[in-house]
């Protein structure tokens, strides 16, 4: 019998939704994968459902995530976002996104794509893992330590080796969805 990996329960509309639509779907837009960096960076200390209910509310208040506006922004902005309770309210992590912003667009400016720079690390295909048990999986890999040492490397803040591994997991780099699940498989997941 082929169910949902365990950590999106079934009695949890929002993270069913989000495990059946979102996570592991592999990801080509840079602007996306920058946001979702960003969303990952976030949750750092917290649970990902309390993301994935602010989501909306931080796409609000941080511009549509827009790294253009977000590196303009100065210490209005932050008092501004610092008093809103809709969003996660931690000065570090709010000035890493501009700071991180700012390193999207130096990127850019110098020709290299975010999301040609990410797919490179694997080859520019998912890694097909083929975990059966949650405890299979792990928090961080080789693979996610040198990501996160190039990234922080780059200027970027909050994308130690776990965060990265949850971001490539929740992007499409590493397809991590269980055996089990009818995701893992994505042409058995499309006939669903």
């Amino acid at each position: 019998m082929l169910t949902r990996c365990p950590w999106a329960p079934d009695d949890d509309p929002l993270y069913a939704a989000y495990h059946d639509t979102e996570w592991g779907v592999p990801e080509y837009d840079a602007r996306a994968l920058w946001e979702k960096l960003i969303l990952d960076g976030f949750q750092a200390g917290l649970a990902w459902i309390t993301i994935l209910r602010k989501r909306e509310t931080m796409r609000e208040a941080f511009d549509g995530f827009d790294p253009e506006v977000i590196a303009r922004y100065g210490e209005a902005d932050i008092e501004r976002l610092l008093v809103n309770p809709g969003i996660i309210r931690s000065r570090l992590k709010i000035e890493a996104a501009i700071g991180n912003a700012r390193v999207y667009l130096d990127m850019r400016d110098r020709g290299e794509d975010f999301a040609g720079y990410l797919w490179d690390f694997v080859g520019g295909s998912p890694i097909q893992n083929r975990f059966t048990t949650m405890r299979d999986m792990p928090a961080s890999t080789p693979l996610s330590e040198r990501v996160s040492k190039d990234l922080k490397k780059r200027g970027i803040r909050f994308c130690g080796p776990v965060i990265v591994y949850a971001f490539m997991q929740a992007t499409g780099l590493v397809n991590d969805h269980l055996v089990t699940c009818p995701r893992h498989d994505p042409v058995r997941a499309l006939a669903r």
